[in-house]
C-alpha cells in the first residue's frame, strides 16, 4: 500500500488535525489540548496572541516551535490591506512563510471576502510566501485560488464558530476532486463527528479550534478529534460499500439447507 503522506508547501506532516490555539483558558490547557490532539500544526492569530512580548505569558514557552509548527493566520482581519500588513510582520518577527490567509467580510457572519481574499492570495504569492487560503465552498472560487498559486484551499463547513458542521457535502466533494493541492476544512466544524465526515468525503485535513477549546473537557475532546480524523481518512482510503436502494442479503443463498 501507497504511504500515505500529508504534504502543505514543504512541510511534511504527521498529523492531519490543524488545531487552532485560541479561545482556550490559559496557555497550559492550550498546551494539553494541542498534545492530546497529537496535532504537530497550530494556527496562531498574529493580531491576537502574545507570540514575542516577554513581559507577558507567551506561547512559545508553552508550545516549543522546535517541535510544533506555527502556522501564522489574519483573524481579525477585515481587508487586503490590514491581511498583507499582518502577514508580512510574522514573517519579519518570525521568519513564517507558510501562512494561513482569512479575510473577514463582516462581523456578523465572518464570511470570508472573498474579494479581498483574491487580491490578497495574488500578493502574498508574488511575495514568495505560502498561503493556506480561507474560503467559501464555491468550487469555482476554490480553483481560481488554486490557479493562483495558493498552497491548500481551507473552505468552510459552516459559520465561524457556529458548530454547525459541513452544511454543504456537494460543495466540498466537488473541490476535493478538482483540487491539486491540499483541501483542509476550517471553520464550522462542531464535534468529532463532522471531522470525520470531512475526512471520509476526501478532504486532506481539518482545522480545528471553538469545537475542542469550548468543549465541556477539551483535553478529552482533542484526543476524540485525533481519533476521528483517523478513522474518517481510513474510511476513504478503504472505499465505502456502492449505495443501494434495495436489500441485500450479507450471507450467501448458496448451500442453504
Amino acid at each position: 500500500m501507497k504511504k500515505d503522506i500529508f504534504k502543505i508547501a514543504n512541510q511534511i506532516l504527521k498529523s492531519r488535525l490543524i488545531v487552532g490555539t485560541g479561545k482556550y483558558k490559559n496557555f497550559i490547557q492550550t498546551a494539553k489540548a494541542v498534545k492530546a490532539s497529537g496535532a504537530d500544526m497550530v494556527t496562531v492569530a498574529v493580531r491576537r496572541v502574545n507570540i514575542l512580548d516577554k513581559k507577558k505569558p507567551i506561547l512559545m514557552d508553552y508550545l516549543d516551535p522546535k517541535k510544533i509548527k506555527y502556522l501564522p493566520n489574519t483573524a481579525g482581519c477585515f481587508s487586503s490591506d490590514e491581511a498583507l500588513r499582518t502577514l508580512r510582520l510574522a514573517r519579519e518577527m518570525g521568519g513564517w512563510k507558510i501562512v494561513k490567509l482569512e479575510v473577514l467580510g463582516d462581523k456578523k457572519t465572518l464570511y470570508p471576502d472573498m474579494i479581498e481574499t483574491i487580491k490578497s492570495t495574488k500578493i502574498l504569492v508574488k511575495e514568495g510566501f505560502k498561503v493556506l487560503v480561507y474560503c467559501t465552498d464555491d468550487p469555482l472560487l476554490a480553483k481560481k485560488l488554486e490557479d493562483l498559486g495558493a498552497s491548500a484551499i481551507m473552505p468552510l463547513a459552516s459559520p465561524i464558530g457556529s458548530g454547525l458542521g459541513i452544511q454543504n457535502k456537494i460543495n466540498i466533494s466537488l473541490i476535493v476532486k478538482q483540487s491539486k493541492v491540499p483541501v483542509i476544512v476550517d471553520a464550522g466544524i462542531g464535534t468529532a463527528s463532522d471531522a470525520t465526515i470531512a475526512m471520509e468525503l476526501g478532504c486532506d485535513g481539518v482545522l480545528i479550534n471553538s469545537a475542542i477549546a469550548k468543549a465541556k473537557d477539551p483535553i478529552l475532546m482533542a484526543n476524540s478529534f485525533k481519533n476521528s480524523v483517523i478513522s474518517g481518512r481510513q474510511s476513504f482510503l478503504a472505499g465505502r460499500m456502492k449505495k443501494s436502494n434495495f436489500a441485500s442479503a450479507s450471507s450467501p443463498i448458496k448451500g442453504l439447507i
